[in-house]
């Protein structure tokens, strides 16, 4: 699903609500959860699940083309790590 779809989908089922209003709010949720994460905080949505963000240390990899080493920087990865809820919905 993408970002539209959720849109038209609760537009649908929220007809009293401007589509553009729904807009504003999924919008709004995305970035609010993206600052949380770029400032290091977890967020958590009860039921769904946790983002969180996680360190990856530098290292030397490999170029799979050549085989040559190739330094690799340290980096921050999002990480998502489901619910409860959501995994029984999904194993049901």
């Amino acid at each position: 699903m993408t970002k539209s779809e959720l849109i038209a989908r609760l537009a649908a089922a929220n007809p009293h609500l401007f589509q553009r209003d729904i807009e504003r709010i999924v919008t709004t949720i995305f970035e609010e959860i993206t600052e949380a994460l770029a400032n290091g905080d977890r967020v958590e949505l009860r039921g769904f699940g946790a983002f969180s963000v996680k360190q990856r240390s530098s290292r030397v990899g490999r170029n799979p083309r050549t085989g040559e080493a190739v330094d690799v920087s340290e980096k921050f990865i999002p990480y998502f790590k489901t619910g409860k809820q959501l995994r029984e919905k999904l194993n049901a």
